[in-house]
């Protein structure tokens, strides 16, 4: 869950304040007058939102010098780019902090508007209206797909999979039966689509924003194009399944609200029965992904044994 804590005020002189100055003009009214500073967290960058105290204008800053998991072979500069250029592009499609402004010298700071709101996690924790949330955060995404089509790199997919796999470090026994379950999947028809489409890539209940009658779409990262759309919907059901195991005591009981989700995203019968076809596929994905964040042992154990077996579902 997301928090924020006060770590500064900048007053003027400050030079990462006079670039805020520059970039918001005539929106912070008082030019002269003090920001102060709130980090946020957790995040796999240094995270800030900066408050104007005269007007409470804020906007948030994302540092790309500053990743916390200690990732190789990472170029900020690239990275801070790649997301501010696909911001741009996905900004006139769906609801999105719109970005500002990007600036390379203050640690490759990416700059976008402040959005107040509530988390999906904090519905997802009191029930409250989930089925309504599930079903804008599906109609979101459909929007996105939809209109982003391009060609489909099945090898990307695969790709992307046996990198997660990699960081994991299995033990050779795991990582054979994982690639022996990956190529069954390669070899079926059911991952193969005529298009694909660009997706957001990191769908976990934290990255998805209900603020008045919207939803919003923050840290697009991990977009990328040439995907297949059912990335998306298998991390957020893997999210599910996991909070209601976890938290909720049974995973089954997530059952119902996948479902609906799944459903309100379909346009059709046909394509809602394709989806659940594949889902396993990226449900797989996103469990795993979940087993590079300090789980507790009893946590991992769930994650690598519904990961496993959503990837068996190819023999049912």
């Amino acid at each position: 869950m997301a928090r924020e804590k006060y770590v500064d005020t900048l007053g003027p002189g400050n030079a990462f304040r006079e670039w805020l100055v520059q970039v918001l003009g005539e929106r912070i009214g008082d030019r002269g007058g003090k920001v102060n500073v709130y980090r946020v967290m957790p995040a796999s960058h240094t995270v800030c939102r900066y408050e104007f105290q005269a007007s409470g204008l804020s906007v948030v800053a994302k540092f790309y010098g500053e990743h916390l998991s200690g990732t190789r072979k990472y170029d900020p500069v690239q990275a801070m780019e790649n997301e501010f250029y696909a911001l741009k592009k996905i900004e006139p499609l769906v609801d999105i902090p719109r970005p500002l402004a990007m600036h390379r010298d203050f640690h490759c700071a990416l700059l976008t508007e402040y959005i107040r709101g509530r988390s999906f996690y904090k519905y997802l924790k009191r029930d409250d209206g989930l089925y309504d949330r599930l079903s804008a955060i599906a109609s979101l995404q459909r929007r996105l797909h939809d209109q982003t089509r391009c060609e489909y790199r099945k090898e990307k997919v695969f790709a992307r999979f046996h990198k997660n796999l990699d960081q994991l470090r299995l033990d050779n026994e795991a990582r054979a039966k994982y690639n022996r379950l990956l190529g069954e999947w390669w070899h079926s028809l059911f991952l193969d689509r005529s298009y694909g489409c660009r997706v957001h890539g990191d769908a976990n209940p934290m990255n998805y924003l209900f603020s008045r009658s919207k939803v919003y779409m923050l840290d697009l990262e991990s977009s990328m194009e040439h995907a297949n759309p059912v990335h998306d919907l298998g991390i957020v059901a893997a999210e599910l399944k996991f909070y209601f195991a976890i938290h909720r005591g049974d995973g089954r009981n997530a059952e119902p609200y996948i479902g609906h989700y799944l459903w309100q995203y379909s346009r059709n019968e046909p394509e809602f029965y394709a989806i659940t076809r594949t889902l396993p596929f990226f449900m797989s994905q996103g469990l795993l992904r979940m087993a590079k964040l300090g789980l507790g042992s009893d946590e991992r154990a769930f994650v690598f044994r519904e990961a496993e077996a959503c990837l068996e579902s190819i023999r049912g």
